[in-house]
């Protein structure tokens, strides 16, 4: 049983055993401590590296992670832990095993990263189909580390298999925390192999994302902030393609008939031009995808009109609120409905559903809104444009507390 290293590079093949031993062995200088500065170095490094303009022409949405990684965003994460406050420690977890997701092919780097920032030796297993920005991390990766500390190297695996369950259950069974991202059956199909009574699993299933828009905001704000909601939203709907979990799918406009319409169609505008201006396009296979599936939903009912801006854009007017999609229908699709107030979309809400990106609205309206919810669902509402910024507390989880243990202290 062997892995394919990614990082650190070496070449050819490490078996299981070997791994392991080096992966768990005492690092040189010491076992790693939470805010480890010699993994904060490392991290502060990469980042550098992610932020270099070469990288961010070829793949700009490594410019958040580069952020999310610089030192000082590091030290302030984890001065938040509050270590050493009210008798209280953070210890590492010890090793934890990422199972990171295909389709967002750069998500592995933020859990990884908080991880070993909380001082955990690690093993991520990277999808053989990952590629383009996956490979543009793994090289910069290997490039930080010629001047990392050696215990970065010799803590820190990255692995590529095929798909094997023997590898996977001994891996499983090795590690002290799991990491699961990836659809319902894959982290189902990952979760026949047990891991250790005293093991803790993390788990990020198939999600769902939605925006909502308030007729009456769009119309009172002036140009500049609705052309930067436009170019927001267009950076939330074309990045991965529109298949990460908090890719919204749904396009909700709050307000009276009259006005809603009259901002939907201003909106739809700009945005069909601002993809235009961006040199977005989908290629023809991703819109015949495009077709059948939105024709799909007007074959059924659920949809009353669709239309299509080329092959980039496709827009679904929606039946009503009961036809909300959380099925990927392709990159740049949009399905449309209008209702009369944010309290009348919370019974459509499921706890499958993420993220609300949103534009217009006030804060006390949001705070209302989540007091109408009550629980029903939602993890995360954000303006547009952000929907795909990562953040250490994802899911409704504080995952830098979840990579660590706290040791109670009574003198």
């Amino acid at each position: 049983m062997t892995f394919e290293v990614k990082f650190p590079h070496f070449s050819g093949a490490v078996g299981l055993g070997d791994l392991l031993r080096e992966v768990t062995a005492e690092p040189p200088a010491g076992r790693l401590a939470v805010g480890d500065e010699r993994i904060r170095d490392f991290l502060g490094a990469f980042s550098a590296r992610l932020l270099r303009p070469d990288v961010a022409r070829r793949h700009p949405e490594l410019g958040s992670l580069g952020f999310f990684l610089r030192k000082g965003e590091l030290a302030r994460a984890v001065a938040r832990l509050g270590d050493g406050a009210g008798g209280q420690r953070r210890a590492p977890r010890g090793l934890v095993l990422h199972f990171p997701p295909a389709n967002v092919d750069t998500i592995f780097v933020y859990s990884w990263a908080l991880s070993a920032l909380a001082g955990n030796h690690n093993i991520v297993r990277i999808s053989s189909r990952s590629a383009g920005a996956a490979e543009a991390v793994l090289e910069a990766l290997n490039d930080a580390l010629a001047r990392a500390h050696p215990a970065v190297a010799q803590t820190q695996r990255m692995v590529t298999y095929e798909r094997d369950d023997a590898l996977t259950a001994a891996l499983s069974a090795a590690c002290d925390l799991r990491v699961l991202w990836g659809g319902d059956a894959s982290v189902a199909a990952l979760r026949r192999h047990p891991i250790r009574p005293l093991a803790r699993e993390l788990a990020f299933p198939d999600r769902s994302s939605f925006a909502a828009i308030s007729a009456g905001g769009w119309l009172a704000a002036p140009p500049q902030q609705r052309r930067a909601a436009v170019a927001g939203l267009a950076t939330d709907l074309f990045w991965f393609d529109q298949a990460a979990c908090s890719s919204p799918r749904n396009l909700c406009w709050v307000g009276a008939a009259e006005p809603a319409a009259r901002a939907r169609a201003e909106f739809t505008g700009m945005l069909a031009e601002e993809v235009a201006r961006r040199g977005w396009a989908v290629d023809p296979a991703m819109a015949v995808e495009k077709y059948v599936a939105t024709y799909g939903l007007a074959a059924t009912g659920a949809a009353t009109r669709v239309t299509f801006a080329g092959n980039a854009l496709a827009e679904v007017d929606l039946a009503g609120l009961e036809q909300l999609q959380r099925g990927w229908l392709g990159a740049g699709t949009i399905c449309h409905v209008t209702v009369g107030s944010l309290a009348e979309l919370a019974p459509a809400v499921t706890r499958k559903d993420q993220t609300l990106s949103q534009f217009g609205f006030s804060q006390a309206e949001l705070d209302d809104f989540v007091t109408v919810l009550a629980g029903r669902g939602l993890d995360r509402i954000v303006p547009f444009g952000r929907a795909l910024t990562f953040a250490g507390v994802w899911d409704g989880l504080d995952l830098l507390h979840e990579f660590t243990r706290i040791i109670t202290i009574a003198a």
